[in-house]
């Protein structure tokens, strides 16, 4: 009946397509681990292989293949099935659960279902029941044996003990306890109060009897107990036995042991021990030697740094003091009588400090209020023999105030270089008042209003002494910086150096490492206690040696403080600077702990650089209120030409000189006089064009004689000079005024307010070569001052203004050609200006040119219009006389006499001021007109050439005109083309 579920047939495949198991010798119980199924399962193979049969997880750990993946990343990025992502696909933890895939079913596999298995569990259940009921009927022979000895020993002594009652197996039993004695003892046995009844003791001896028998169950239980254990017992007692005599040996041998320890110490340790104790109070006089050889130096610290003191070695007595504190801590920490001597040693560094700064200040002070022209360089302290030098003090102080990181001491020196600069004005204003007797410095007590009084010479002789002034004040603040900043440089150099020398020793230190431990101080008397040799002499040579380094090291700190001493008399020797410079660089590097890092070395250097930019600007910014004051009043905007560009190169050489010494360029001088240069040009503008309107106003429209100088002046133009000559002393030799000005080989008739446009237009050409600043404002000054010559010459001209103005009766023809000499003139010159502007304006500015093509257009349609209007001249006379034309006898006609008349007339009128083509151009304008209107005429009179007689009349009529026009002067090739007056239109 017995049987399990291994032996259960199980029936195989059937008709009904349930899959059963055959009946071949089972496998081992332990199933094979499966892989987790891929993502991506194989292709089935023809081979039968089933669906998990890849390599297994466990036992492949040498080699990764594809079928390790678990899950294939870009499968389930590219997931085709998925018609929306996940919301959470980019925050989910990578594992086996990161994509939620099923695999797919083989082909070649049927899906197998509960229902496929039903026939088989209903078959097999009845047999289940059958052997889990013979199991439990049934057990194994072994284990019901086992089980049958211990539960038959357990029952039987269970049965014994629960004879006993409860109350004695309790933890808390305890006859003191009443209730627990009345639980023992009943009380009612007890009860009788006469003597003791036979039913009474029959009690009493059950009750003891009773008594017994537990007492009996419990020894034979506790009996039972003991004979099982007997061999562990019997064990424990031998082990302790044995643990005794092992006890009284190890005794025996420690006493043998301590006997031969006493006879060691007596005979080999207490000599050697006497030895060591004499050689370590030796040791201890010896440190106590140094101890009152080091207190005696810092004894003499304060004297000596009074000393240093008094030879301004601050440097050399910061050092002496920061030696010494560190000695008090370190070395002479808990000494009585230097109890107090740290604090004064902080009080007396903090007055070092404030005395470097007073110092300082004083210096500052005194070597910016100095005499400058007298003494340009940097000042001596006194003018003593062997006495130190301005400049080793100055050395001393930065030292010193670098050496505590008082880095702001740049603006102690800013402060007053601010005030020794305005203090420059005015002893400048004072000196030069000192001279002139018409201004009384008692009733005027104003610097300003004293400039306002002096005429430009003497005030521009002042504004010369200032600027003097500021450049030696800005020589000897860059002389002064130059030697901060070499101090400075020096301490990043010897910074560098100590570095380099640290890393050095370091990685020499890394390399010559000892292998042996050190001994440290207070340890050379148990060296022989930690020697590996075999002599006690080698422990204590080696502990002595250790001692005299350490002594070494004590001594140092005193060797330091003595060679402090001699730096204060270092600089009364011959060789005083190069020793005070030396041990200024051992200090620093002594010192370094204290020094500014390199990063604020380098921040000092760059405000060393922004202070000398600063003095540039004050300077500049002085200079700037000494202008303002002087044009207060307007005076600089009255200055002429030749005074205001003398004023301008002054302040252009100040700026140009402060920017070649303090390599900056500063804009707040050149922005006042940019500033007083518009009000100037405003006013030059102002003052020529007021000039030429009223030269325009005043003007007949005549020509003019040329003079000489002016024939020079366009020459010297026509050179490249753009320039105004200077004026020469008329003498008997001077040339005569010509009749036309010769430009270029050029005629120009000219009237003579046109000469003295160019005559403007150089001296705006001159200014801006004098002032380079204004050149723009002074382009579109001069382009408004052609706009208006041209405006109103077309005004006075065409506009016929000039008979009211001046009073002409008519504008002629003559007026209106030499109006468009005059402006072709003009034109002429637009160019040179323009080229001449281009060389004095910025790439950027160039834009402002443009104003030149659009006065040279306006300028051109000028001229156009004047043409026309000498063509419409003659226009509207040819429609008055050809209007009255008849063709009848005699010929020619008078008619055409008046037109040949006056066509001599203007040509008579304009032939000597316009040139040969522009004449030429004109006539055939005219002559155009004349066809027009005798085409017209003709036309009114049904002339035709057909050969008759009216036609041979006019023939007659056109061969005079044709005649008289070519007989004029430089007409005589002009075509006239007069066959055209015939032509019909169509």
């Amino acid at each position: 009946m017995a049987s399990s579920h291994g032996s259960s047939p199980v029936p195989r495949g059937g008709r009904d397509g349930i899959h059963r198991k055959e009946r071949e010798t089972p496998p081992p119980r332990c199933r094979s681990i499966r892989s987790l199924p891929d993502v991506c399962p194989k292709e089935p193979t023809g081979e039968g292989r089933g669906l998990c049969d890849g390599p297994s997880v466990v036992a492949e750990h040498d080699r990764w293949t594809v079928y390790s993946s678990k899950v294939n990343l870009p499968a389930a990025l590219n997931d085709p099935r998925l018609a929306k992502r996940e919301s959470d696909f980019f925050t989910k933890t990578w594992g086996l659960d990161f994509a939620e895939t099923e695999v797919m079913p083989s082909f070649y596999l049927p899906n197998i279902t509960r229902e496929h298995f039903g026939p088989y569990l209903q078959e097999t259940a009845q047999r289940e029941r059958i052997h889990e009921r013979c199991k439990t009927i049934c057990p194994n022979k072994d284990d019901v044996d086992a089980v049958s000895s211990i539960t038959t020993n357990h029952d039987k002594s269970r049965a014994e003990l629960e004879q006993v009652p409860k109350i004695f197996m309790k933890p808390e039993f305890a006859l003191e306890d009443p209730a627990t004695f009345n639980a023992v003892l009943p009380w009612s046995h007890f009860n009788s109060a006469g003597g003791k009844s036979s039913r009474d003791v029959a009690s009493s001896k059950l009750l003891q009897e009773k008594l017994s028998h537990y007492l009996d169950v419990v020894e034979v239980s506790i009996a039972r107990q003991i004979s099982l254990r007997s061999e562990a017992f019997f064990h424990a007692m031998s082990s302790q036995h044995e643990l005794q005599d092992r006890l009284q040996e190890t005794q025996r041998a420690v006493a043998v042991l301590r006997g031969r320890t006493a006879a060691i110490d007596r005979i080999m340790c207490q000599g050697p021990l006497r030895a060591l104790r004499t050689a370590l109070t030796r040791n201890n006089c010896v440190k106590l030697h140094n101890k009152l050889k080091l207190m005696a130096a810092v004894h003499q610290t304060q004297p000596t740094v009074q000393l240093l003191l008094s030879t301004s070695e601050f440097v050399g007595a910061l050092e002496l003091i920061s030696t010494t504190k560190e000695v008090l801590q370190q070395e002479l920490q808990g000494i009585h009588s230097f109890r107090h001597l740290g604090s004064q040693l902080c009080e007396l560094e903090k007055l070092i400090d404030k005395m470097m700064v007073e110092d300082f200040s004083m210096y500052a002070r005194s070597d910016l209020n100095r005499s400058l022209k007298d003494e340009p360089q940097v000042l001596e302290k006194v003018h003593k023999p062997n006495a130190a030098s301005h400049k080793e003090r100055l050395e001393s102080l930065v030292f010193g105030l670098l050496r505590q990181r008082k880095l702001d001491f740049l603006d102690i020196y800013s402060d007053e270089m601010i005030m020794a600069a305005k203090a420059i004005v005015s002893q400048c204003v004072a000196e030069n008042v000192l001279h002139i007797e018409d201004i009384d410095t008692e009733v005027i007590t104003k610097l300003a209003d004293q400039m306002r009084l002096m005429t430009f010479p003497q005030w521009f002789e002042l504004l010369k002494n200032v600027f003097e002034s500021f450049l030696l004040f800005l020589q000897s603040i860059k002389a002064t910086l130059s030697v901060v900043k070499n101090v400075v440089l020096e301490v990043l150099a010897s910074n560098q150096r100590a570095r380099l020398l640290e890393e050095a020793g370091s990685a020499a230190s890394v390399q010559e490492a000892p292998t042996g431990p050190a001994l440290l101080q207070g340890e050379a008397e148990l060296a022989y206690l930690t020697h590996e040799g075999l002599f006690i002499s080698d422990a204590l040579n080696e502990a002595h040696q250790q001692q005299q380094a350490v002594q070494d090291q004590n001594s140092a700190a005193g060797s330091r403080i003595q060679q402090s001493r001699p730096e204060a008399a270092s600089t009364d020797s011959a060789s005083g600077t190069t020793e005070t410079s030396i041990s200024r660089e051992q200090n620093f590097m002594s010192g370094e702990n204290m020094m500014p890092t390199d990063l604020e070395l380098n921040r000092v250097i760059n405000n060393l650089q922004e202070l000398l930019y600063t003095a540039s600007d004050v300077s500049h910014d002085r200079c700037v209120k000494v202008l303002t004051a002087r044009a207060k009043d307007g005076s600089l905007e009255r200055l002429s030409s030749a005074e205001f560009v003398c004023l301008s190169r002054a302040v252009e050489g100040f700026v140009r000189d402060t920017e070649e010494l303090c390599g900056r360029r500063s804009v707040s001088l050149r922005g006042a006089l940019q500033s007083q240069a518009n009000r100037f040009v405003h006013r030059f503008h102002e003052e020529r064009k007021t000039k030429l309107s009223l030269l325009l106003d005043n003007e007949r429209w005549k020509q003019a004689e040329v003079p000489a100088e002016f024939q020079d002046l366009v020459n010297s133009i026509a050179d490249g000079r753009i320039t105004l000559p200077e004026r020469k002393i008329p003498g008997p030799e001077d040339r005569k005024p010509s009749e036309f000005l010769l430009v270029n080989g050029q005629k120009y008739a000219v009237v003579g307010t046109v000469l003295l446009l160019i005559r403007i237009f150089l001296e705006y050409c001159q200014c801006v070569n004098d002032i380079p600043s204004i050149a723009t404002d002074m382009l579109t000054r001069l382009s408004d001052l052609l706009k208006h010559f041209n405006s109103r010459s077309c005004q006075l001209v065409l506009g016929a203004g000039a008979l009211q103005v001046v009073g002409l009766k008519t504008i002629t023809t003559k007026n209106l050609a030499l109006a468009s000499r005059c402006l072709q003139l003009v034109v002429h010159y637009i160019p040179v200006i323009r080229a001449h502007f281009e060389t004095k304006l910025q790439p950027k500015q160039f834009s402002v040119l443009r104003h030149f093509d659009h006065i040279t257009k306006d300028y051109n349609d000028h001229i156009a219009e004047i043409s026309a209007k000498l063509v419409a001249i003659m226009d509207s006379l040819f429609e008055k006389v050809l209007s009255k034309y008849e063709v009848k006898a005699p010929m020619p006609s008078a008619c055409f006499r008046n037109v040949c008349k006056q066509m001599a007339k203007m040509h008579e009128a304009i032939s000597e001021l316009l040139p040969e083509e522009q004449t030429q151009m004109l006539f055939l304008r005219i002559n155009a007109s004349f066809k027009m209107h005798l085409k017209r005429q003709l036309a009114r009179l049904g002339v035709i050439n057909d050969g008759g007689p009216q036609h041979g009349l006019v023939v007659v009529d056109v061969a005079f005109y044709t005649e008289n026009v070519l007989a004029l002067k430089s007409l005589e090739r002009l075509d006239l083309n007069m066959a055209e007056i015939w032509e019909q239109k169509r």
